[in-house]
């Protein structure tokens, strides 16, 4: 069983920046292709961005590509968030997935997540 923590999450003024973590144990993190969803109040949990299991590619949703950077330090059993030039509509509780992939491809649907890091954006 893999376990998936998240944190970084804080209150922010629109425009400004903010890094989330998530830090991975129980599994060889390098197997694992990584994800981040979000979910704002009342709304369904979208998808944010994801990376292979290299790091070698990345996926966006359209909402966030361009100012959204997923990125994974397999040394550290770790994948990032860095969201710059937030805005109110980025205010959601955040959530890392993940899931085991024999391919080095970037995938969509997970089977394992975290708890979810709260993201308050203020204007």
């Amino acid at each position: 069983q893999v376990q998936l923590v998240e944190s970084g999450g804080e209150l922010v003024q629109a425009g400004g920046s903010l890094r989330l973590s998530c830090g991975v144990s129980g599994r060889t993190f390098s197997n694992y292709a990584m994800g981040w969803f979000r979910q704002a109040p009342g709304k369904e949990r979208v998808f944010v961005a994801a990376i292979s299991r290299s790091g070698g590619s990345t996926y966006y949703a359209d909402s966030v590509k361009g100012r959204f950077t997923i990125s994974r330090d397999n040394a550290k059993n770790t994948v990032y968030l860095l969201m710059n030039s937030l805005k109110r509509e980025d205010t959601a509780v955040y959530y890392c997935a993940g899931r085991w992939s024999l391919e080095d491809y970037v995938v969509i649907d997970y089977d394992s997540w975290g708890q979810g890091t709260q993201v308050t954006v203020s204007s």
